[in-house]
C-alpha cells in the first residue's frame, strides 16, 4: 500500500554554506559543540552528525580552521579511507563550552523555517489523491456500509478536519487508524528547523516511522551523493493519536530549561500527516476549549506558537485532523466551533444483518463452528435485554470469551446457548450497590 506519490519533491542538499539558510556563526557553533560532545575527528564522521554534504562539511572546517578554532591532527584515518583527522584547539573547547552553555542543541544542522515552509508546500496532505479501492482496501478488516465510505473518501481526500460521533464501540478509531493506512506515502520530515536563532526539534522516531536518511558516501567521486537534503529524513506520513492524555499544552512548543533547546508541539510533528484526537470529551479541558484552540489552524493553515521570549511567530499547518467522540456533538460544541469543522461523519452501530455479517466472519477467522440454537438464543434472549442495540465490537469480544472458556474448559471451540450465557456475563457490569 505505500505509494510514492510522485508530486512530493525531494529537498535539494546545500552544494554550499550558503545554501543551507544558516548563518556561518550558527553552523560554526553547532559544528564545535558536536565535535566536542561526540568526538569527532574526520571529515565523513563530523558530515554525518552535523547533516551536510562532504564539500558544504569541508567548507565549514575550513573555516573553523582559519579562525584557529580546529587544527589539523596530521592523523589519516586507514580505516576511513585515508582521512585527514580534525580537533578542536583550545579557543575551539572554549568555544564550543560558551555555546553549549547558550543552547544544549548539537548534532544535525537545522532548516530554516522559511525552507521548511517550501518544503511543507511541495508535500501538503492535500495534494494527495484517494481512491475509493485505496479506503476500501486500508478499511479491509473492516465491514463497513458503502455510505459510510461514501461520506468519508471526500473528507479525508480533502485533507481537511473531520468529526466522526456515535455511541462506543463502532470502529471510530479503527477507521481513524484505516485512514491513516490509506494515505500511504512518504514525505520528508527535518531533524530541526531554526527560527530567530533558536532551534526546534521536530524529526521523532515515536511519531516518524519508516525513517531513512539520505548520506554522503567518503568514496564517491562527486564527493556528494546524497539524494536529498540531509537536514530531512524521508519518513511515512506521520500520525499521532491522542486520547483522554491530551492537554493544551502539548499543541504548544516544549522548552527545556536545563539544556535550552525547544522541541515541536504534537502538531507541528504531525505536519504532512494525521493528527487524531481519540474519544473527545474526556480530556481535562472541555470539547469546545479544545476545538476553539484549532480554529485559526484549521480556517487558515498555520498555526501561532511562542519562544520563552514571548515572542509569537507562524509555522504551516498543514494536517488532516481527526476528531473521534462517543458525544453528540450538540452536547458538546456550539455551532460556531462545528462550522470550523470541514466534515461531520456519524459513525453508528449495526443493524441486525450487519452484525450477523460480522459475527459470522469473526468465528470463520477465528475458527468457531457457528451454532443456530447459539445464534436464536443470543439474537431472540439477550439482545432484548439491552434493546437489541448492537455494536461493532461485540462479535470479536463474545467469540474471544466463549474461546478463553473453551480453553479453560479443554473442550474443541464451539458455540452453545451455555458459552452465550457466560460470554455475555463478562460483556456488562451488573448495576448493584458494593457493601464495603
Amino acid at each position: 500500500m505505500n505509494m510514492q506519490v510522485p508530486n512530493v519533491i525531494a529537498p535539494t542538499p546545500p552544494r554550499s554554506l550558503g545554501d543551507t539558510g544558516l548563518s556561518v556563526v550558527m553552523m560554526r557553533d553547532i559544528l564545535l559543540k558536536t565535535m566536542f560532545r561526540m568526538n569527532l575527528e574526520t571529515v565523513s564522521e563530523i558530515s554525518r552528525q552535523i547533516a551536510l554534504p562532504i564539500p558544504a562539511t569541508q567548507e565549514l572546517i575550513d573555516l573553523a580552521r582559519s579562525q584557529k578554532l580546529l587544527e589539523a591532527t596530521g592523523t589519516l584515518h586507514a580505516n576511513s579511507g585515508g582521512e585527514m583527522g580534525y580537533q578542536l584547539a583550545d579557543a575551539g573547547k572554549a568555544r564550543a563550552l560558551d555555546a553549549l552553555s547558550q543552547s544544549e542543541y548539537y548534532g544535525a544542522m537545522p532548516v530554516p523555517l522559511e525552507m521548511y515552509r517550501e518544503q511543507v508546500k511541495k508535500q501538503s496532505i492535500r495534494n494527495i489523491q484517494i481512491t475509493r479501492q485505496r479506503l476500501t482496501s486500508a478499511m479491509g478488516h473492516l465491514i463497513l456500509p458503502d455510505e459510510l465510505l461514501d461520506h468519508l473518501g471526500p473528507a479525508v481526500g480533502a485533507g481537511r478536519s473531520i468529526l466522526m460521533y456515535g455511541p462506543p464501540g463502532n470502529g471510530k478509531s479503527s477507521i481513524s487508524n484505516g485512514i491513516r493506512d490509506a494515505i500511504g506515502d512518504k514525505i520528508y520530515i527535518p531533524k530541526a528547523i531554526e527560527y530567530a536563532g533558536q532551534v526546534i526539534t521536530v524529526y521523532d522516531p515515536i511519531v516518524h516511522s519508516a525513517a531513512q536518511a539520505s548520506e554522503d558516501d567518503p568514496t564517491a567521486l562527486r564527493r556528494s551523493s546524497n539524494r536529498f537534503d540531509n537536514r530531512y529524513v524521508l519518513c511515512d506520513r506521520p500520525t499521532v493519536i491522542t486520547g483522554g492524555e491530551l492537554s493544551l499544552d502539548m499543541l504548544d512548543l516544549t522548552y527545556n530549561p536545563t539544556a535550552r533547546t525547544y522541541t515541536a508541539s504534537l502538531q507541528m510533528k504531525a505536519t504532512g500527516g494525521v493528527f487524531i484526537i481519540d474519544d473527545l470529551g474526556r480530556q481535562a479541558e472541555p470539547p469546545q476549549k479544545i476545538v476553539n484552540r484549532w480554529i485559526v489552524p484549521l480556517e487558515e493553515s498555520r498555526d501561532i506558537l511562542a519562544l520563552q521570549s514571548g515572542e509569537k511567530f507562524e509555522v504551516p499547518f498543514d494536517t488532516l485532523v481527526i476528531f473521534s467522540t462517543n458525544f453528540h456533538p450538540n452536547e458538546i460544541f456550539d455551532k460556531a466551533a462545528l462550522r470550523r469543522i470541514f466534515f461531520k461523519i456519524k459513525i453508528d452501530g449495526p443493524n441486525q444483518e450487519m452484525f450477523l455479517k460480522i459475527f459470522a466472519m469473526v468465528a470463520k477467522k477465528k475458527k468457531v463452528p457457528l451454532d443456530e440454537r447459539a445464534l436464536i438464543h443470543l439474537l431472540k434472549v439477550k439482545y432484548p435485554t439491552i434493546s437489541n442495540v448492537y455494536a461493532n465490537y461485540q462479535p470479536v469480544f463474545l467469540i474471544d470469551q466463549m474461546i478463553a472458556i473453551c480453553n479453560f474448559e479443554g473442550i474443541p471451540y464451539q458455540m452453545t446457548p451455555d458459552l452465550i450465557d457466560r460470554a455475555w456475563a463478562n460483556m456488562f457490569v451488573r448495576d448493584e450497590k458494593i457493601i464495603h
